[in-house]
């Protein structure tokens, strides 16, 4: 028998030596090591002879085993290594494909001009997790126990928090906001930095509102914050982002963290001023509300409102991206759609 097996290595060597093609060096390890091959049987057969050549057999017929299996994989990467990737011929006169690109998302880009912006004027980047609790985004920030935003209808709460309180009561943040309470908390007055991120909101979605949008927030505290150097931050951030001077205005509104608050708002680039559905045909959109912070937001941070004041901006990303763009949907920015995204490379 083991003379047998010695027949079956050297004839099982040649073999695989000999293939020319994958197909065939599959073929022969099914005729070698497969469940019918002489091999297999001689294996089966074991338990018929004596202990000590049954011993002396299996040694030996697991060996040759091994080393099919050993010279089947060299032969198979020596066979795949000689093949073409090129079924047919190659006219190398043809002229090639051209190797496409990705591009930053325009969000991207418009986050980063404002990052640049802001750096130069002495801010600091600063981020946190989307996941907020109520404490940091409506309880220090002002806003009434009855507030609208707090309903189910504006926020949307973490499954099994809805019906605690304060820092135990989980949410998307719905606005960045409570980031300066953080941030304030942690690092003191005085302070220049400014928030980027993604905030949620239950909206209904048309061409100028997304449940998940970007917001991009900014806040001054320091002593004697002028209220006029509010307005020359918005007026020199919007020239450095367009790269020519923007007409704005600022109406008075409510937000419960400011005192005086404002809506902010610039002349529509995509109409210049005219009327369309973007600006809702009153030639302004709303980019951001801002003023001043208010006492009991400085008194959360354990800071003194007598002592210390600030101004806050909070600018809509999408918004600006638009007016750069002349982009007339905001839902085009979340479409993942390649023939809308390429075109700004």
């Amino acid at each position: 028998m083991k003379e047998k097996l010695e027949v079956i290595r050297a004839e099982g060597l040649k073999k695989i030596e000999m293939a020319t093609s994958l197909e065939e060096i599959e073929e022969i390890r099914r005729a070698l090591m497969g469940k019918k091959s002489e091999l297999n049987e001689i294996l089966k057969s074991l338990g018929n002879l004596s202990i000590d050549l049954r011993k002396e057999i299996g040694i030996l017929s697991t060996e040759i085993k091994n080393v099919f299996s050993s010279k089947i994989t060299e032969k198979e990467e020596e066979l795949l290594a000689s093949l073409s990737v090129f079924e047919h011929p190659i006219d190398l006169t043809l002229p090639g494909k051209k190797v496409l690109n990705g591009s930053l998302h325009p969000i991207t880009q418009m986050c980063d001009d404002l990052n640049d912006a802001f750096l130069s004027l002495g801010f600091e980047v600063f981020s946190e997790d989307d996941i907020s609790s109520e404490k940091f985004v409506f309880d220090n920030l002002n806003f009434a126990k009855d507030h609208p935003a707090r309903q189910m209808m504006d926020t949307y709460w973490l499954s099994g928090t809805e019906n605690k309180q304060a820092n135990e009561r989980l949410c998307l943040r719905p606005h960045l906001t409570g980031a300066s309470v953080r941030y304030l908390l942690k690092h003191g007055a005085p302070a220049r930095f400014v928030y980027p991120g993604r905030v949620y909101r239950n909206e209904d979605v048309d061409s100028g509102h997304e449940r998940a949008f970007f917001q991009y927030e900014a806040l001054i505290v320091d002593k004697n914050v002028s209220f006029s150097s509010g307005i020359v931050l918005i007026k020199a951030i919007l020239e450095k982002v367009f790269g020519c001077e923007i007409k704005v205005r600022m109406r008075e509104g409510f937000f419960p963290f400011v005192e005086p608050g404002y809506e902010i708002d610039m002349e529509c680039l995509v109409c210049k001023g005219k009327g369309c559905k973007v600006c809702k045909h009153n030639g302004w959109i709303e980019v951001m509300p801002g003023g001043v912070i208010h006492p009991n937001v400085l008194k959360s941070a354990n800071l003194n409102p007598d002592e210390w004041t600030g101004f806050y901006i909070n600018i809509g990303l999408e918004r600006l991206v638009m007016m750069r763009y002349g982009v007339d949907d905001i839902r085009l920015f979340h479409s993942a759609d390649l023939r809308f995204l390429s075109q700004f490379k």
